[in-house]
């Protein structure tokens, strides 16, 4: 009885449970259901409303484009309506143009038919014409006793020989022009820059002469045995000549600056009169020194002269010794000033920087004041002269290029050229020796001579001038003229020369007969 009614309890209680759990099942699908209901109303409602709106922008989006459609439309209609007044006009012109193309084409018909007629007629006229030319031509030959053949290449000479001198009468003008129009140019600068600058040249020998009180003071320069003499020649390395000559001795050495130390040392003990090998070593070794010094102020002025700062010592020390240096007789140290001058003033005219081109003016031919144990030429020598004591590269590459021995890098290298060539060109600059004026003027002559038609040539101006005569049954004017140019190219090619070489071509014909 008592699990009974403990089981009976359990029972019920499960039960009512179970009821109460379906029961809270039941509302719960009900509301879940009325949710479900009221979200479709909802949904329903907003899918109504969203429709209208999308009715009413799809009425809006048709409607603007129902007015962009019907704005583009009158727009078109009226190009439309414009192109059609322009092909409205076109036609009318075309037609206007056809009535003209008619009227065209019954002229040219009328005209070909003119034309027909005259062709015709010519070709009758040359049918004739043809025929008088061949009897001609049988005439003439029989006549000339020439071919037709013969008679062409007679008539191919003519006209060759024609054209040979119309083109030697165009090259002439052409070269003309253009010589003109260079020179012109070339005039404006050099006048300029040569006019504004003068130098004294002075030409030195390898001899100096020293003036004697009198006859007796030769034997005291020879001294007992002619020891005072050689201890003389010993000290300075010069040759010291005692001739005939009254009150005067000779001094001879190719080094300019031990011949002026020589001179200095003799004049001064000429002066104290005390001859004798030791007081020639004390007086030559004070005058040595001394010449130092002078070397030294020689290039300062030198440098000041030509207004160039900043050289090395030793650049100046060069520049001193090439006081006594010469080159086909014409001073360096003058030459240096005068090229440094017109260096300048050419770089002014070109708008080129003139401070530069005097620096490389002055020291182009510093090469020429060393030694002979430095190996080379004056133009490398200088080059390498500059580049020890710290030139700038266009300076040293100018140097080096002065003579055309290495490639210029600069216009300043072109520059130097010219200036040192219008410096040595100089009448009076520079002096040959008898030998090699001959042998130029000699060159001269037989270039001249070797071209067909020259009747003589002749070097005249201390060959800056060659003057030709032609035979003038070879040579007429045009070919005079092709003749000049042609043998100063030759010239150019074949020779070495300061300066420029003028060739004139002299043609003339002489007629004479005796009145009897």
């Amino acid at each position: 009885m008592d699990i009974v009614i403990p089981a009976l309890i359990a029972i019920i209680t499960f039960s009512l449970g179970f009821i109460l759990h379906k029961l809270l099942i039941s509302r719960e699908i009900k509301g879940s259901e009325a949710e479900a209901d009221r979200i479709v109303t909802d949904a329903k409602r907003e899918g109504e409303t969203l429709k209208r709106e999308a009715l009413l922008e799809g009425r809006d989006i048709i409607s603007r484009e129902r007015v962009k459609a019907l704005e583009e439309y009158q727009e078109k209609r009226i190009n439309l309506d414009r192109k059609e007044s322009q092909i409205s006009g076109e036609t009318e012109r075309l037609g206007i143009l056809r009535e003209k193309l008619d009227d065209s084409q019954k002229a040219l018909k009328k005209r070909e038919t003119g034309l027909s007629e005259t062709e015709q007629s010519l070709n009758a006229k040359h049918q004739r014409v043809t025929k008088l030319m061949d009897e001609q031509n049988k005439l003439l030959e029989k006549i000339a006793n020439l071919s037709r053949g013969e008679a062409r290449k007679l008539m191919l000479s003519n006209l060759e020989e024609e054209l040979h001198h119309e083109a030697g009468r165009l090259t002439r003008k052409i070269l003309e022009a253009a010589e003109n129009k260079a020179e012109e140019e070339a005039l404006k600068i050099l006048s300029t820059s040569i006019q504004r600058c003068s130098a004294d040249f002075v030409v030195e020998n390898c001899v100096s002469i020293v003036n004697l009180p009198s006859d007796d003071m030769k034997g005291r320069i020879i001294g007992r045995e002619g020891r005072n003499i050689r201890a003389f020649e010993a000290v300075t390395n010069v040759d010291v000549i005692i001739d005939d000559t009254p009150e005067a001795v000779v001094i001879s050495c190719f080094d300019p600056v031990r011949r002026e130390v020589a001179r200095i040392a003799l004049e001064k003990l000429l002066e104290d009169g005390r001859i004798h090998p030791g007081r020639i070593e004390s007086v030559v070794a004070k005058v040595s020194s001394e010449m130092e010094k002078k070397i030294r102020k020689l290039g300062n002025q030198l440098a000041l002269d030509a207004n160039v700062s900043g050289l090395h010592q030793q650049l100046i020390r060069h520049l001193g010794r090439l006081r006594y240096r010469t080159s086909y007789g014409q001073n360096m140290y003058q030459h240096s000033l005068e090229t440094a001058n017109i260096c300048g003033l050419l770089a002014s005219e070109l708008k080129l920087d003139p401070v530069i081109a005097r620096r490389i003016g002055l020291l182009h031919d510093i090469g020429k004041a060393t030694d002979q144990d430095i190996e080379g030429s004056h133009a490398a020598v200088g080059m390498e002269l500059a580049q020890r004591y710290e030139e700038s590269p266009v300076v040293c590459n100018a140097i080096g290029a002065h003579h055309e021995e290495i490639e210029c890098n600069s216009l300043y290298a072109i520059l130097i050229q010219a200036a040192d060539a219008v410096s040595s060109a100089r009448p009076g600059a520079r002096r040959e020796t008898l030998e090699l004026y001959v042998r130029r003027l000699h060159k001269l002559e037989s270039i001249a001579d070797s071209f067909d038609g020259v009747r003589k040539s002749y070097a005249i101006q201390a060959g800056r001038e060659l003057r030709i005569a032609v035979k003038p049954e070879q040579i007429d004017d045009d070919s005079a003229a092709e003749l000049a140019r042609i043998v100063a190219r030759k010239i150019e090619s074949d020779m070495e020369y300061p300066g420029q070489i003028k060739v004139t071509v002299i043609r003339e014909t002489r007629a004479s007969e005796t009145a009897r």
